[in-house]
């Protein structure tokens, strides 16, 4: 397991997304944050990345925008992403989305 700070805040950190890798198989989560360059190796070519979508595309501090997600999705190259604390803004679109999305009792396969 390999820690990558992320950006949620400016006290009361460390503020942490994490890169695990077993079996010959690689899962990364975002945790909370909002954009920072430290996603693009914490997940580059993970076989599943767990990343927030707290909003569609309003940025707000401390939290992932699912458009500046996408915009980096080119470098980070996941074969797979599933989307979670989302808000509503977020949520209202998802049968729009192209990704994947976390929900209670979702188990996923790798």
């Amino acid at each position: 397991m390999t820690p990558f700070p992320v950006v949620h805040g400016e006290s009361g950190g460390p503020f942490l997304g994490y890169r695990i890798e077993a079996e010959g198989r690689v899962i990364a989560y975002s945790a909370d944050t909002e954009w920072t360059d430290t996603l693009i190796p914490l997940a580059r070519d993970a076989d599943l990345f767990i990343a927030e979508a707290y909003t569609y595309e309003k940025a707000v501090k401390n939290h992932l925008s699912l458009k500046a997600l996408e915009a980096h999705l080119q470098e980070i190259r996941p074969k797979r992403l599933i989307l979670t604390h989302m808000g509503d803004d977020t949520l209202t679109r998802l049968d729009a989305l192209t990704h994947a999305a976390a929900h209670d009792g979702l188990t996923v396969e790798l």
